[in-house]
C-alpha cells in the first residue's frame, strides 16, 4: 500500500490562514457635517475572537484641533468608556442572573453618580415583564416601576413637588405620578391612548398598502392634528401633516431609486422653509451596506422670508476596513 504524500503548499497556506484570523480587523469611520464644519473619526477592531471591541473616537474643529477624544472597550456584559479630555469615565454592567431575570447599571467613576435597574420577565405569562430602576446614591423614594403588558404598559414614579411660596429646598412633598400607554385594534387600524405628565393623548392610525392616515387629540389643550400618508407608485410617496389648532402644517414628497438612492423635498409653514435633500446611501442603514461603503447627504433649505440666505449642506460619511 503507497503511503500518503502530504503537500507542504497545503499545510503552509492553511497556517496562514490561522496567522490571519488572530490579526483582529481594524475599522476606521469618518463623517463630515458642513453645517458644523466638525470631523468625526472613529477606529474600532474587534478582540479575544469577537467577544470585545475596541474603540477610539474623536473630532476636528476648524481650526484641526483634536477635542471629545474618548477611548471604550465594549464587551456583552461590561462597558468602560473614558474621555480623555476630561479625565471622566463611565462603567456599564449587564447580567443576566437568570433567563428571565436582567440586572444593569451604569456608574460615573468621577461624580460616583449612576443608575440601576432591574428587568424581569414573566416566564408564565408571555409580553409581561416588570422594570424597576433607580439613581445611584438611592434617593429616599421608591424606585420608577414600569410595567408592560400586550396592549400597553403603567409607569408608576415618585417625584418631588415644591409647595408654594416655599424657598427652602427641604420643604417638598413626594407624590406618585402615573403614566400609560394602552393600545387596541379598532375598525381595522391602531387605536392609542398616552396619559404622560397630567396630559392625555389619543391616537388612531389607519394604514393599507396605499394610505396611512393618522388623526391625533390632545387634552387639556383640546388640539387636533392629522397626517396622511399617500403611496403614487412604489417609488413615490407623499406625506402631509396639518395642525387644526395652530394651522401650521407641512408636506414632504419622497421617490427612492432603488435601495441606495432617496430624493425628498419639502416645506415647513411653522418655521417657513423649504427643502430638498438627496441621500446616497441608505437613509437610515449604515455605512457598510451602502456603495463603496459611503453615505452622503445633500440637503438645501430656503427660508420662505429671506430666499437669499439659502444654504446648501451636505453630510459625508465613509469606511475603511484595514
Amino acid at each position: 500500500m503507497e503511503a500518503a504524500i502530504e503537500n507542504p503548499n497545503l499545510k503552509m497556506s492553511s497556517m496562514e490562514e490561522k496567522r490571519k484570523r488572530k490579526i483582529p480587523g481594524v475599522r476606521v469611520t469618518s463623517e463630515f457635517d458642513s453645517d458644523s464644519s466638525m470631523l468625526f473619526h472613529k477606529i474600532s477592531c474587534k478582540l479575544l475572537d469577537n467577544l470585545a471591541k475596541f474603540k477610539f473616537s474623536f473630532q476636528n474643529n476648524t481650526q484641526g484641533q483634536i477635542c471629545e477624544p474618548q477611548v471604550s472597550f465594549v464587551s456583552k456584559h461590561l462597558s468602560l468608556h473614558y474621555d480623555l479630555q476630561q479625565h471622566t469615565a463611565l462603567l456599564n454592567t449587564l447580567f443576566n442572573v437568570t433567563p428571565s431575570f436582567q440586572f444593569t447599571s451604569t456608574h460615573d467613576l468621577d461624580s460616583q453618580q449612576g443608575h440601576l435597574s432591574l428587568l424581569a420577565h414573566l416566564s408564565h405569562l408571555p409580553g409581561y415583564s416588570l422594570h424597576l430602576s433607580t439613581p445611584l446614591p438611592s434617593p429616599l423614594r421608591l424606585p420608577k416601576a414600569t410595567f408592560k403588558f400586550p396592549i400597553g404598559e403603567v409607569c408608576l414614579q415618585e417625584e418631588e413637588e415644591e409647595e408654594e411660596e416655599q424657598v427652602v429646598k427641604d420643604h417638598t412633598n413626594n407624590v406618585l405620578s402615573l403614566n400609560g400607554i394602552l393600545k387596541a385594534q379598532f375598525l381595522h387600524g391602531l387605536c392609542t391612548a398616552q396619559y404622560q405628565d397630567q396630559h392625555f393623548k389619543l391616537t388612531y392610525s389607519y394604514k393599507d398598502d396605499q394610505i396611512s392616515f393618522i388623526p391625533t387629540f390632545s387634552f387639556p389643550s383640546n388640539a387636533l392634528s392629522f397626517a396622511f400618508k399617500r403611496r403614487l407608485t412604489p417609488s413615490d410617496k407623499f406625506s402631509y401633516w396639518y395642525n387644526c389648532d395652530s394651522n401650521y402644517w407641512s408636506a414632504v414628497y419622497k421617490r427612492t431609486y432603488g435601495k441606495d438612492f432617496k430624493f425628498k423635498a419639502g416645506y415647513d409653514s411653522e418655521v417657513r422653509l423649504g427643502w430638498a435633500s438627496l441621500w446616497v446611501g441608505d437613509e437610515g442603514g449604515k455605512a457598510k451596506t451602502a456603495p463603496m461603503k459611503m453615505k452622503v447627504q445633500f440637503m438645501l433649505q430656503v427660508p420662505q422670508d429671506d430666499i437669499k440666505s439659502s444654504a446648501l449642506m451636505f453630510r459625508v460619511k465613509k469606511r475603511w476596513d484595514i
